[in-house]
């Protein structure tokens, strides 16, 4: 055969990996390949190693992260592009087209040719900014999820590994990444992990599935794997087409009309600022007891201001009126970014830090974090650095860590992104138990599936203003109807 047409092919023999602190290895002897032009989908539970099996082929692991490691052949291609879960840990720059053009600068890009070819790439992704000069920091996570898929995008790469891209996207956003994606990737190699797998399905040609120790157990066409192996998909709470309608058939009428409820939060004339700009701003509102209310809206509109600035995070003006009784403490807040709010160096010592502070029983502290690990799927990671976890193992470090101490009330921003389907419904298991009991749960988040299942009502963020308060057991239901939809069938909330 010639060797012009010998496929080009890449990937680790026999691969062993340890992380820090770990008596066991993770990837015993894992062997996985592929050629130029497959897109291929890394299929598994959250935490299994999908991530840093993507790190690994792409050579960050060992060449940037340094995690030990052997294996008896690494090839890794020359040209890629590598997207990751958190957009922060990406950046190089300070303001938003600045970050690209550092890219265009390593490419050798004329300088007059930049500024078209910044918007270029911005508009790839779907990315609106009236300036490009502007700071990161003051994005929003989406926005910023999207800025860092356009400054990989500008490298025009042969590969492209994409680690959860859509994690921080609203729907709309997701939908344009992946046509993006099948659009620039058509002529590419893509590896993606992604839990999110719907709009994947009709782009990749091959899935390959692990098992929660990182094993893979089936590698083949998507058709073969999804319709030959349920039952580990299922075993493994694996997201794949037809879980929700599972769920719906398996909990029927889980939301019922909320009465009589007491008044619990209430904002007047409240604004939130980010550098002296008010960025959101309500007139009135009033949060009750036991209420799960969803915010949802587009990346930028405000939702995490709105959070952030009722938690006294941000600068705020206006009435901001909690009634809590003094042994219930504050409402409990989850950032979207995780990491954010840790503040030691383990995992069980991260749970029981708030209970330590309030100087709580040793005894009954101990055996409170013992009940968590294992509540939340933490266990064998109790004396990991949180910062060594996945992201997915992070997002729930950080839910635990929020509601170990009982809080009357929770905000949680995006709190299922990077979740498999069996720690998302565990989550939100969690979440309407603590609800029943007369917790109230204020969640921002993308998920509408979430939304149509759990939320008693909802608030339409735009432009950083309030423009929906919905009842969602009776509104919304008016309104499915108002669209044609059969309000029985589970999908996108149209407003």
């Amino acid at each position: 055969m010639s060797l012009i047409n010998k496929p080009v092919r890449w990937g680790v023999d026999r691969l062993r990996l340890a992380f820090p602190e770990k008596k066991s290895m993770f990837f015993k002897d894992l062997t996985f390949h592929y050629q130029k032009g497959e897109k291929i989908l890394l299929l598994g539970p959250s935490g299994c190693g999908k991530s840093t099996l993507l790190q690994v082929l792409s050579g960050l692991v060992p060449g940037s992260v340094e995690l030990p490691m052997k294996a008896e052949k690494l090839d890794v291609p020359e040209s890629w592009g590598f997207i990751f879960q958190d957009p922060d840990t990406q950046f190089c720059m300070p303001y938003a087209d600045e970050e690209i053009a550092f890219v265009l600068e390593n490419r050798r890009i004329e300088r007059g040719k930049m500024p078209g070819l910044i918007r270029h790439y911005l508009n790839l992704v779907g990315l609106s900014l009236d300036d490009p000069h502007r700071l990161i920091s003051s994005l929003s996570g989406g926005m910023k999820q999207r800025l860092a898929i356009a400054s990989i995008l500008a490298l025009e790469p042969d590969v492209l590994f994409l680690d959860e891209p859509t994690a921080l996207l609203d729907p709309d956003g997701t939908t344009q990444l992946w046509q993006t994606v099948r659009r620039i990737g058509a002529d590419r190699t893509v590896l993606i992990v992604e839990h999110k797998i719907d709009q994947v399905l009709g782009f990749i040609d091959r899935i390959v599935l692990f098992d929660d120790k990182g094993r893979i157990i089936a590698d083949g066409s998507k058709q073969n794997v999804l319709s030959e192996h349920r039952k580990e998909l299922d075993k493994y709470g694996i997201w794949y087409p037809g879980v929700w309608d599972r769920f719906e058939a398996e909990n029927p009428g889980n939301r019922e009309k909320l009465t009589g409820l007491k008044p619990l939060l209430e904002l007047d004339n409240f604004r939130v600022y980010r550098n002296k700009e008010i960025k959101f701003s309500l007139s009135h509102l009033t949060v009750y007891q036991g209420e799960w209310i969803a915010i949802i809206g587009e990346n930028g509109a405000g939702k995490s201001t709105m959070v952030e600035g009722i938690m006294d995070l941000l600068r705020r003006r206006g009435k901001v009126c909690w009634r809590l009784a003094k042994d219930d403490g504050q409402a409990a807040f989850v950032f979207q970014n995780p990491e954010y709010q840790f503040v030691t160096d383990r995992v069980d010592e991260e749970l029981g830090f708030s209970l330590t502070l309030k100087k709580k029983d040793s005894q009954m502290i101990h055996e409170q974090v013992n009940r968590v690990l294992e509540q939340f799927s933490l266990s064998e990671q109790r004396d990991q650095h949180p910062f060594q976890l996945s992201v997915g193992q992070k997002k729930r470090l950080s839910v635990a860590s929020a509601l170990i101490d009982h809080p009357k009330a929770v905000i949680l921003d995006e709190p299922t992104f990077g979740q498999d389907a069996r720690n998302t419904f565990a989550l939100l298991d969690l979440f309407q138990s603590l609800r029943k009991d007369g917790t109230t749960v204020i969640m921002v988040t993308h998920e509408m599936e979430i939304v149509r299942h759990f939320a008693t009502r909802v608030l339409k963020i735009e432009n950083g203003r309030l423009v929906e308060d919905l009842d969602q057991v009776t509104d919304l239901r008016r309104k499915e109807e108002e669209n044609g939809r059969d309000p029985g069938k589970h999908g996108q909330v149209v407003f």
